[in-house]
């Protein structure tokens, strides 16, 4: 068989699996008490989904409170909480580097560097560098959003 890649955008709500469960009463009490999601394509299907199946596989969308539409959106709390971990480092005596781990492992690393080692400072360098990461991390996540809302036709 073949490898695909695909996101969707589906609406979901916490459950447990009997909840959700439409056969005959087969279910043992442990797995009709599991934690999960029901979750909502947009076609109307419905089906559940274990709980750290679906945590793994989705990202929360968040309202982007700075706009005046309904419409799914990316918002800074996604983008910073997109951000797992940062490492901060100083190359020679003017230039910052910053390694950012995202969600998904993927890195970004971004550089600053200034023109005099006099006027170098590690803490502005991080700050411009991770001004260009969650730059980098909103486009990526707006990409994402697109390919959810819009497939890749």
């Amino acid at each position: 068989m073949k490898q695909y890649i695909g996101t969707k955008l589906i609406e979901a709500e916490p459950a447990k699996r009997r909840e959700c469960y439409k056969g005959p009463n087969m279910l043992s009490a442990e797995e009709a008490a599991r934690d999960g999601y029901r979750v909502r394509y947009s076609d109307g299907y419905v089906s559940w989904s274990p709980k750290e199946v679906f945590e793994a596989a989705y990202l929360p969308v968040t309202v982007n409170a700075h706009l005046r539409t309904g419409a799914p959106s990316i918002s800074q709390k996604m983008v910073d909480d997109f951000i797992m971990e940062t490492w901060t480092t100083t190359l020679g005596d003017k230039t910052t580097v910053v390694r950012a781990m995202l969600r998904n492992g993927f890195e970004i690393v971004e550089s600053s560097a200034c023109v005099s080692a006099e006027n170098y400072d590690k803490d502005l360098g991080a700050q411009i560098c991770m001004k260009h990461i969650k730059d980098k991390v909103w486009m990526l996540l707006g990409f994402l959003l697109q390919t959810a809302v819009h497939g890749v036709k």
